[in-house]
């Protein structure tokens, strides 16, 4: 008789518990698995807008060109108290150096409602996760792209799109997750006020996390385990909004693709907040970086520019000038010549 190793029998046994020794529930009216389509053109349960291409294998929000924008919303109010949400996407394109815009993970009041975010509203209100992977950054800020930051808006902040949205983040981290070969997902949970964000590079096996965990997580290095990018407490958010996800391309472009995306309903029994009425409250966090005045690139005054005209005229003119001496001299080099050969 063969013996089971004893370290592949405790990995079967925490798969098992992994994916079955959970009360969480997948909440299908707020999930998007393939097949995609029902009758005809639609899908249950969702919308989409702008260039959004439906295939049997991706939805592709928008294409590797340039100006395009598209979303996908989910049509039935989310009123989970606490929730967990994954995301399989991948994002790449022919650009080596140069790319862009990416796409956001929307919990917001207002649905299919197009603008400069992304392919969204300005002045939302709800929970934004930007997943930035403009590489020409804006403004100074000392992170690279791709990166990931959320930001919880009551409606009156303006996402600084010419500043990377740094002023109003809640928090943030760099992940590189454009034009990898493995797939990439991203989990998004709100669990007893707290935010966590969370990425995995292959998480077909996995229902949910433990119900100890809150936070949003990434894994885009292949190394088949969460990644957590950063957990934010004190974050209230209400019941009764929507799900949706748009990405925009401008100048610089990128495949923006969904493959699916899972809700996770966790029954909390012991948070005596879960029986609060969250219908009216307004989106707020604890902590963030507090809006701050668009300060403007530095511009040159009219004397900085009248000096630098007149530097530039200088410099052209000291140019003519060695060009005219440099032809002169080789003349009467050429002269000489001449007369010492006769």
């Amino acid at each position: 008789m063969n013996v089971i190793p004893c370290w592949i029998l405790i990995s079967v046994l925490e798969l098992v518990s992994a994916e079955w020794n959970t009360k969480d529930y997948m909440k299908r009216e707020h999930s998007l698995i393939r097949p995609y389509q029902g009758s005809g053109m639609t899908i249950p349960y969702w919308d989409f807008t702008g260039s959004t291409m439906v295939t049997n294998n991706y939805i592709r929000l928008t294409p590797d060109l340039q100006s395009k924008q598209g979303a996908i919303w989910n049509s039935v109010p989310c009123h989970v108290r606490n929730w967990e949400l994954q995301v399989h996407f991948k994002v790449h394109g022919k650009g080596k150096d140069l790319f862009g815009d990416g796409f956001v993970i929307w919990y917001a009041r207002e649905r299919m409602k197009t603008g400069p975010v992304f392919g969204n509203q300005d002045y939302f209100q709800g929970l934004a996760i930007i997943l930035d992977t403009y590489s020409n950054h804006n403004g100074p800020h000392n992170h690279q792209h791709p990166y990931i930051s959320a930001m919880v808006n009551n409606g009156s902040l303006h996402y600084d799109h010419d500043r990377d949205g740094t002023h109003t983040q809640i928090a943030g981290c760099e992940a590189n997750f454009r034009n990898l070969e493995h797939d990439t997902h991203i989990g998004v949970r709100y669990e007893r006020d707290t935010l966590t964000v969370r990425s995995y590079p292959e998480a077909s096996w996995l229902t949910s996390w433990s119900a100890s965990i809150s936070a949003i997580s990434t894994d885009f290095s292949n190394k088949a385990a969460w990644k957590e990018c950063f957990s934010v407490k004190d974050i209230k958010l209400p019941t009764g909004y929507y799900i949706g996800i748009s990405a925009t391309t401008g100048d610089l472009s990128d495949n923006h693709d969904i493959l699916s995306i899972r809700l996770f309903e966790l029954d909390l029994p012991d948070d005596p907040r879960d029986q609060e009425d969250r219908s009216n409250i307004l989106p707020s966090a604890a902590y963030f970086d507090a809006p701050r005045e668009h300060v403007d690139d530095p511009k040159q005054s009219a004397f900085s520019r009248i000096m630098f005209f007149f530097l530039m005229l200088i410099a052209a003119l000291a140019l003519i000038a060695c060009v005219v001496i440099g032809i002169m001299w080789y003349q009467k080099h050429q002269e000489n010549s001449r007369k010492r050969f006769y």
